[in-house]
């Protein structure tokens, strides 16, 4: 069977069309986990009208946008720092403080490992398992005590699943106590209707060993800009800024950030974070229905995806083949840790794409 994370990641649509044949733009892609809306419309009108800003460096201090971000977030501007993609900001919180050991909490997003494996740290994993796969608080707090970097994905990637404030809480007091840093992960936390009832950004006026990750790119639907922040105390940001390359961040991905928070487009913005969310929930309501119907058990998810899991003889390999021939793109979480062969995970997308997608996979299971 080809491997479709080749790289570690889903949406590697050029690795399952060399895998399946066919283009790489045909494929229905359930592997990444991108706004089914795209992009507001107002910023594809940006970008049209900042073409000239090709032939700019970009501002290297990030000032329009890190002034307006940081005015919605209502922190300091010397509190944020902004990234190509949150996986920048992650590798800069390695590179600033070059943790000998690291500590993951899953099943989790591999890129965690994987960058602190590439910047020479050895890893160490709680993992929490069924009904939810969250780790418990007690082996959160354990965990940090042990190790000088700690990641949590919250919402958990690819489980879907959150933590709850206090225990977030209990975490950034282990991380101070112990010298830790603790870092949340919230790049898919935008899904929330009660985001503000769960994100980890009340902590960081209390709290000096937490650093927050978000991304832009699965929201607002811009991945191939790559654009991210992080946020943390201004002596923590300060420390990743000196480890950041110059430019890092290109003048489009600035241009589509401004217009996403510029205020003349505030009113626009509500309205499409409305029916994001809207959407997102009703659909993925929708594809729990139709896989509990066809056998396949799924995971109640805070965003928009789905931890889905089929009993032998099926494996998670073998749907994303089956699929795969059909252009139908999954990503299978076997290797995850905590997980098994018949784990994988789905986006959710728009009514039209989920219905094909269930024939399609009412087909396979038939097979």
């Amino acid at each position: 069977m080809a491997k479709v994370e080749r790289y570690g990641h889903g949406g590697d649509v050029w690795t399952a069309a060399a895998a399946f044949g066919g283009r790489a733009d045909e494929f229905l892609d359930y592997s990444a986990n991108i706004n089914p809306l795209g992009p507001p419309l107002f910023v594809r009108e940006s970008l049209k009208q900042a073409w000239d800003r090709m032939l700019q460096y970009p501002d290297p201090a990030h000032r329009i946008l890190k002034a307006s971000l940081a005015d919605r977030l209502q922190v300091t501007e010397s509190q944020l720092m902004l990234g190509n993609g949150a996986a920048e900001c992650m590798a800069l919180v390695l590179l600033a403080y070059s943790p000998s050991l690291v500590g993951v909490v899953s099943p989790c997003f591999s890129e965690y490992e994987a960058l602190a494996k590439q910047y020479g740290a050895n890893v160490l994993h709680v993992t929490g398992s069924d009904p939810d796969y969250r780790a418990s608080e007690d082996q959160i707090v354990s965990l940090i005590r042990k190790v000088e970097v700690c990641f949590i994905g919250h919402p958990n990637n690819p489980t879907g699943a959150l933590y709850d404030r206090s225990t977030l809480r209990k975490a950034a007091i282990a991380a101070e106590q112990s010298g830790c840093i603790l870092v949340v992960d919230e790049a898919f936390i935008d899904f929330l209707d009660d985001e503000a009832a769960y994100t980890a950004l009340p902590l960081l006026t209390e709290f000096n060993h937490i650093v927050i990750l978000r991304s832009l790119t699965k929201f607002y639907a811009i991945p191939g800009l790559r654009l991210g922040y992080a946020l943390a105390s201004p002596t923590r940001i300060a420390e990743m800024t000196r480890k950041q390359v110059t430019w890092s961040v290109n003048g489009f991905a600035l241009a589509a950030g401004e217009a996403l928070f510029d205020k003349n487009n505030r009113q626009l913005l509500i309205e499409y974070e409305h029916q994001t969310r809207n959407m997102v929930s009703s659909e993925r309501t929708w594809m729990e229905e139709q896989l509990t119907k066809q056998g396949v058990r799924s995971w109640r998810s805070a965003a928009n995806f789905m931890l889905c899991h089929l009993p032998a003889p099926w494996s998670a390999e073998k749907l994303q083949q089956q699929l795969g021939t059909r252009g139908i793109l999954i990503r299978s979480c076997s290797m995850y840790d905590g997980l098994q062969d018949g784990h994988f995970r789905l986006a959710v997308k728009d009514r039209t794409a989920n219905e094909r997608l269930m024939q399609e996979l009412v087909d396979v299971l038939r097979l």
